[in-house]
């Protein structure tokens, strides 16, 4: 009877594939929403406004939300893997994605401050914004590709 360790083996590079298009479809809306929101944040035409909303709410739930899911589903999978459970550096990955989840349901409660009109942040805040997933994947992949611990 083969354990699951077994099977997560036996179907690693699927199970890879899928882990790394998830993060890409994520990690382009983590990108992608910010700047939006600095469009929005600095327009003054409702027309305008209303496309912006519709673009943000279809990245949030259509986009961003399937792919954090699957990122994280096909990354629980290979973190059961017992060499990557004990290595140091899949802990510190694994905090930088915790933190970007966090970060996706900040995101979301923008989306809705900005659809709300209610005054919230200027462009420069969601520009700075928009640094942290890219700060979250210089880390990742310093830890995937280098395993400094």
């Amino acid at each position: 009877m083969n354990t699951l360790t077994d099977i997560i083996s036996d179907y690693y590079f699927y199970i890879k594939f899928f882990h790394l298009l998830g993060i890409f479809c994520w990690m382009a809306g983590l990108f992608y929403l910010p700047r939006i929101f600095v469009y929005h944040a600095e327009c003054t035409d409702e027309n305008t406004r209303k496309t912006l909303d519709i673009m943000a709410e279809k990245l949030y739930r259509v986009i961003m939300t399937p792919a954090m899911h699957v990122s994280v589903l096909f990354g629980v999978l290979l973190f059961l893997l017992p060499h990557n459970r004990i290595a140091g550096w899949m802990h510190l990955k694994f905090t930088c994605v915790l933190g970007l989840i966090v970060f996706q349901f900040y995101l979301n409660a923008c989306r809705r401050m900005l659809a709300s009109r209610i005054p919230f942040k200027s462009g420069r805040f969601f520009r700075l914004l928009n640094e942290i997933p890219t700060i979250a994947l210089i880390i990742i992949l310093i830890c995937v590709v280098f395993k400094p611990f």
